[in-house]
Formats: structure tokens, sequence, C-alpha cells
């Protein structure tokens, strides 16, 4: 739950919120791990894999609690990394199945696993440091 600063009037995280988001960009970097070490592209490893599903389902459960506070940037962050990723691979998806577009979904599935690794390692940089992901306005 959100709790309020008595003397800033701010809205704050409990410690055991901020503890669960560690813990769901850690269920995301194990994925992305396991891409990095087996035979699988990270984004698919990233999109496939229990950790991540498990993660993105807890986003969504726990996100009203963590309304109004710094972590749900953090949550909106991980939420968006998972289906942005998942609209990469479907694009390199039909890219693999025309044939002529194997090399480019090839690439394509590169550059989005990198592109999640980038994303988990920001995120998580900065909610070790307290701070709140920039967004797009919504």
């Amino acid at each position: 739950m959100a709790d309020t600063d008595t003397h800033t009037g701010n809205v704050t995280s409990s410690e055991g919120n901020v503890r669960l988001t560690h813990v769901i960009y850690g269920l995301h970097a194990f994925s992305a791990i396991t891409g990095i070490v087996t035979a699988a592209f990270i984004v698919t490893a990233f999109l496939t894999g229990w950790p991540s599903i498990i993660a993105v389902i807890i986003n969504y459960i726990k996100r009203p609690d963590v309304r109004g506070t710094y972590l749900d940037s953090h949550f909106s962050w991980q939420i968006r990394t998972f289906w942005f990723a998942a609209l990469w691979f479907v694009i390199a998806l039909i890219l693999w199945v025309t044939v002529v577009g194997i090399l480019v979904a090839w690439l394509l599935a590169v550059i989005a696993g990198i592109w999640v690794i980038y994303r988990i390692v920001r995120g998580w940089w900065r909610l070790a440091d307290g701070k709140a992901m920039p967004l797009p306005q919504e």
C-alpha cells in the first residue's frame, strides 16, 4: 500500500512494494539471462519464460497498490517492456515466415533482445536509486 508522508504530503511506497519491484526486475532478468545462455533468442526467452510471465501477472495484480508512487512508473516500464518486446517478436516472426525476411527477422530479434536487456538494467538501476522511470505522457 502507498502511504502519505505527513511532512511533505507526498505519496510514498512501502518497503514491501519496493522489494516486490526488485523481485519483478529479477524475474525479467532471469528470463533474459536464459536467452543469453541457451540457444533461444533473448526476446523469446523473455516472452515465453515463466519468470517473465509471472512478473507481468504480478505487475497487473499489484499495480493498484503502487498507484500514485514512483513505483507506478516502474510497473508501467516493466509492462511496456514486455508488450513492446512481444510486438517486435511478432514482427520478426512474420518476417521469418516470409523466408525473404529471415535475415531481417534474425537481426530484429537480436536488437529486440538487446533492447530488453537495456530496459531491465536501466529500470533496475533507477529503482535502486529510488527514482521514477521517465514515461511518455498517457
